[in-house]
């Protein structure tokens, strides 16, 4: 009866016979929700770490990737570059060997007249000493 006249004044007992405000009912789900909300924030901390340690890996990857990306680039215009002094020296040493070729040409031409010179003058010579 003490009980009842506690609980219309809004006053109950919980199980270790201490005079609470709240019904036992609603200070038990209280209870449970609170865990329910610690349970929930301890799933959303992890959650948190999850994506933070999924975030860093990315980024590292990124990064990785942008330094492949940079040392491709860096390769591709190294072998445009080589492509380039390749193209450069084969037309210097095209025009080197033209050069040599009208050099060669013009030995050869040369060389036909100083044998041409040298027939001749051997002639002379063959007909000098013949009158004498």
């Amino acid at each position: 009866m003490a009980q009842a006249a506690l609980g219309a004044a809004g006053l109950h007992f919980d199980e270790l016979n201490k005079l609470r405000v709240l019904e036992p009912e609603a200070a038990q789900q209280t209870a449970q929700l609170r865990e329910e909300c610690r349970a929930f924030l301890d799933k959303i901390v992890e959650f948190q770490k999850i994506v933070g340690s999924l975030i860093e890996l990315v980024d590292q990857l990124a990064k990785a990737a942008e330094s492949e990306k940079m040392k491709a680039i860096g390769a591709r215009n190294l072998l445009k570059s080589v492509a380039k002094q390749r193209e450069a020296q084969e037309q210097q040493l095209q025009a080197l060997i033209a050069e040599k070729k009208m050099q060669l040409e013009r030995y050869r031409v040369e060389y036909e007249t100083l044998c041409k010179i040298e027939a001749d003058q051997n002639e002379f010579i063959d007909q000098f000493i013949f009158q004498k």
